[in-house]
């Protein structure tokens, strides 16, 4: 007995409509916290910064964001979001969502900074494997759990000429 294809991941743009579903997700991955609303999806997007959304067989599975906090020379971003739906976790799609913020951010040779708990060891390892380095720790960051978080950082990719 052969087993099942995995489904194929899509990865695009994420827009407002998503909204609900991304609370949705927020509120499963990150009980214990202050997950964002439906609203903080769509002030985001609204705001013009860079959203990215994964879907298998349509439905989204995953969402992940990115702003600029300084422009070129010194460009800056940060990752302000990534989640993944915990049925389709392990698969790699928190990774590939990651490289699409970060080909944002390369594309302005930006440095880029992101907070991640301290007790999540899948993400920091994930982030670790794509360049950034613990550069600090914010002490009871996360509300209302008071959880700490890594900062981290990813030097700036030069952007070819």
């Amino acid at each position: 007995m052969s087993r099942p294809e995995p489904a194929t991941v899509e990865v695009g743009p994420l827009h407002e409509s998503d909204a609900a579903r991304c609370a949705e997700l927020e509120r499963l991955l990150f009980p214990g916290d202050d997950p964002w609303r439906a609203s903080a999806f769509r002030e985001e997007l609204r705001a013009g910064h860079a959203y990215f959304a994964a879907r298998v067989g349509g439905v989204l599975v995953g969402y992940a964001g990115i702003a600029f906090v300084a422009l070129p020379p010194q460009a800056e971003a940060e990752v302000h979001t990534i989640g993944v739906d915990p049925a389709h976790q392990g698969r790699g799609i928190g990774r590939t969502l990651l490289r699409e913020l970060l080909a944002v951010a390369d594309a302005a040779a930006a440095t880029v900074f992101l907070e991640v708990r301290t007790d999540n060891d899948p993400a920091r390892t994930l982030y670790e494997s794509e360049g950034f380095t613990v550069v600090g720790v914010r002490k009871r960051y996360y509300w209302p759990s008071l959880a700490d978080a890594h900062t981290m950082r990813r030097d700036a990719v030069p952007h070819p000429a």
